[in-house]
């Protein structure tokens, strides 16, 4: 397993405060973003490895090759998580656009880091020809039908990080990811892009595990206290990890 290096952490901690790492393989420098929030949260997450909701430690968000031809990617994320020193059950997420040209927003306690390749991408109601095996033939061979993305290879996903100060029911969790993802998608249209996404965009959602006397949140829908901030935050997050030449 290479050796993942992170540089000196700087300035002021967030909640969301990501360590930088490096690695190569099969040639290529690749890059990741590993957040150690330690005990104490809940998440709730469409990843690969870590998906779900419970309670989890720390979120890895690695760059992988264009043209990704593993078959276990869950087995790869652990072993570069493990790598980096990150200890008990944590998040890993996936993709092959530059981890380290993220976005990133705060808005009331609410915080988002976004990472986006959008090369590959379209409408999620899309035919049933774009639907039938496009995602695994986007990860081993970047190649998709015409007809079925707009823009060319290498492909990419939008992969979102939420933290949240309070503590959310399991509802509200799920409510949160929608709230994320409708965000998401508001910033892609805003940005000009023809789409609701990628084939694998995903999220992860942390929130503070409920402790004594502590309010658990019910609600994260866009019109709620914190559901709001969070898709302000994921709003802006994304816009800015828009690569610059995606826009029209």
């Amino acid at each position: 397993m290479p050796a993942l290096l992170p540089p000196p952490r700087t300035g002021a901690a967030r909640l969301l405060d990501p360590e930088h790492l490096t690695r190569v393989e099969d040639g290529e420098r690749l890059h990741a973003l590993l957040w150690r929030l330690g005990p104490g949260w809940r998440m709730v997450s469409s990843a690969v490895l870590g998906g779900g909701i419970a309670e989890r430690a720390w979120v890895l968000n690695a760059q992988v090759a264009h043209g990704y031809r593993r078959t276990d990617p869950a087995r790869h994320l652990a072993g570069l998580a493990r790598a980096a020193g990150a200890r008990g059950p944590g998040v890993g997420l996936m993709t092959a656009a530059d981890v380290s040209a993220h976005g990133r927003a705060r808005d009331g306690g609410a915080e988002a880091v976004a990472t986006a390749g959008v090369s590959v991408r379209g409408w999620a109601a899309a035919p049933q020809k774009c639907t039938t095996g496009v995602a695994q033939r986007e990860r081993t061979t970047g190649a998709v039908p015409q007809e079925c993305a707009t823009g060319a290879v290498p492909p990419g996903t939008v992969n979102i990080v939420v933290g949240l100060p309070v503590a959310l029911s399991d509802a509200a969790l799920v409510n949160a990811v929608m709230t994320a993802t409708e965000a998401k998608v508001q910033a892609l249209l805003d940005a000009g892009l023809d789409c609701s996404g990628t084939p694998t965009d995903a999220v992860c959602v942390a929130a503070r595990a409920p402790r004594d006397g502590a309010e658990v949140h019910a609600f994260a829908g866009p019109r709620s206290e914190w559901g709001a901030r969070l898709a302000r935050a994921v709003h802006r997050a994304v816009g800015a990890a828009i690569p610059a030449a995606a826009h029209p």
